[in-house]
């Protein structure tokens, strides 16, 4: 398994195609509220492609916003979801973040990934809160503790 960083358009496209199959295909995002202005390959966001046998499946965005690092879209095709790749792409997207300088990182995570967040040193930041539909926690993570 591994992750690398997108830098061509044909490898955005299939990370988009990851997040539709995720979001609006699995869990009933709307199209219109998965995509929007930081999908592109312009530097305000650093999208990542985790790898399996050589085949993309699973994706995240990292954003910075007010100083932080934000984790977002972050995500894995339901059948390699028992393989640890999300935990790669959590450090992939957390390499990037200590690259720019960025000492925090936050993320929306939906509460039943909780604990999986916890297991990689993030805090709870929030009562639960609904984003399209779906019940989120705000998490934390100080990066200068690694």
């Amino acid at each position: 398994m591994n992750a690398k960083r997108i830098t061509t358009n044909s490898d955005l496209e299939r990370a988009f195609h990851i997040r539709k199959e995720v979001f609006v295909e699995e869990q009933g995002v709307p199209l219109e509220d998965e995509f929007d202005e930081f999908d592109t390959l312009d530097g305000r966001c650093e999208h990542v492609l985790v790898y399996h046998d050589e085949e993309a499946v699973g994706t995240g965005r990292l954003r910075v916003t007010d100083g932080s690092g934000k984790l977002e879209r972050i995500c894995i095709l339901k059948p390699y979801r028992q393989y640890g790749l999300g935990k790669r792409i959590i450090q992939s997207l957390e390499e990037i973040a200590a690259e720019k300088d960025i000492a925090r990182v936050k993320l929306h995570g939906q509460t039943h990934a909780e604990n999986f967040y916890k297991k990689l040193g993030y805090e709870t930041a929030s009562e639960m809160f609904m984003e399209d539909g779906i019940p989120h926690i705000l998490m934390t993570k100080e990066l200068t503790n690694q």
